[in-house]
């Protein structure tokens, strides 16, 4: 067993190895459930099988021993040397491919839980949601406000809240679900949906904005623009109840080149002053607050309600910038 244990470490490590050198993508929470599978069935057998296993050798040596201080007692022979102490701590020692198998188990069933219903950590890699997200943030994700969806296969079983128009949403990005985005909720089922000369319109209304201070761009990679450090136009823009940042970058241009093909993309019309989208029932489309530096539904089309992560909610952490810390909306 502990030639079997060193080799499914040796394929992890590997595993891990290529993943982070990006020779390949990975599904960290079918990782996750594998890891506890696999020490699910190290600490069942641990209990059931090597524990038992190792107090009975232990309990044959102190028989053994008892029998053989028995025997010199016969003989005459009170004090005998030997402590068999030693050795018995030793038999009933768990062997180290028990202590990192079965002995990990709790911590990683721990972690599968919670990381699967509760709350799940992520790392905003984009610019896409400044001002209200930074590159670099540690954010918490609430697993279950949308529903308790299975693990792994992602299947909502307990429906509770539906995404409302303003929600910040992590989601399986649609062209290739092994990547999770985060962008904000703009329309929900039946929407229409309009992003034309740089302005949201929702069902025909044009989404309230109110002209903000400028948003100082420390490094200019923002906006992917090379004139380094430079501000932004920003804007409060109000989504039904709820009121956030965004910032446009009026350099940009309105029209947007779509990818080649996506589900339901027959309901969006494209042209030069941007585009115009019907969302299908069972779909949302989602935006990112940095509006002309990202790539969301206006490229790419509609996420499906089993693509959704759940509900982005609070930052933990930022190592660039320990200021970085609340709840957002």
């Amino acid at each position: 067993m502990g030639a079997l244990t060193g080799v499914l470490y040796g394929c992890l490590v590997v595993f891990l190895g290529g993943w982070y050198l990006g020779e390949w993508t990975g599904n960290f929470s079918f990782l996750l459930f594998i890891l506890t599978v696999v020490t699910l069935a190290y600490w069942l057998a641990e209990r059931f099988h090597f524990a038992p296993q190792r107090v009975v050798a232990a309990r044959n040596l102190e028989a053994q021993d008892a029998q053989r201080r028995q025997q010199l007692a016969n003989k005459g022979i009170a004090k005998v040397d030997g402590d068999i102490s030693a050795d018995r701590d030793a038999l009933l020692a768990q062997p180290w491919w028990l202590d990192w198998t079965a002995g990990l188990f709790p911590v990683i069933l721990i972690v599968f839980l919670l990381r699967s219903f509760l709350f799940e950590p992520f790392k905003i890699p984009s610019a896409s949601m400044v001002p209200t997200l930074l590159v670099g943030d540690l954010i918490l994700v609430n697993k279950y406000h949308y529903g308790v969806r299975l693990p792994v296969i992602n299947k909502k079983i307990i429906p509770l809240n539906d995404p409302q128009r303003g929600d910040v949403m992590v989601f399986r990005y649609p062209a290739k679900p092994t990547i999770d985005y985060i962008k904000r909720v703009v329309g929900v089922p039946g929407d229409e949906v309009a992003y034309l000369n740089q302005r949201l319109y929702l069902n025909g209304k044009l989404v309230d904005t109110q002209p903000m201070p400028e948003f100082y761009d420390e490094d200019g990679t923002r906006s992917n623009r090379e004139d380094g450090m430079h501000y932004l136009p920003q804007f409060s823009e109000k989504l039904g109840a709820k009121e956030h940042r965004i910032l446009v970058d009026v350099k940009r241009p309105s029209y947007v080149v779509p990818h080649e093909n996506f589900p339901f993309k027959d309901n969006c019309r494209y042209s030069a002053e941007g585009v115009k989208c019907k969302v299908p029932a069972g779909h949302y489309f989602m935006m990112g607050d940095n509006r002309d530096n990202s790539e969301d539904s206006r490229f790419w089309g509609f996420v499906p309600d089993e693509n959704i992560v759940g509900k982005a909610f609070f930052i933990w952490m930022n190592f660039g910038n320990y200021k970085r810390f609340g709840s957002f909306d």
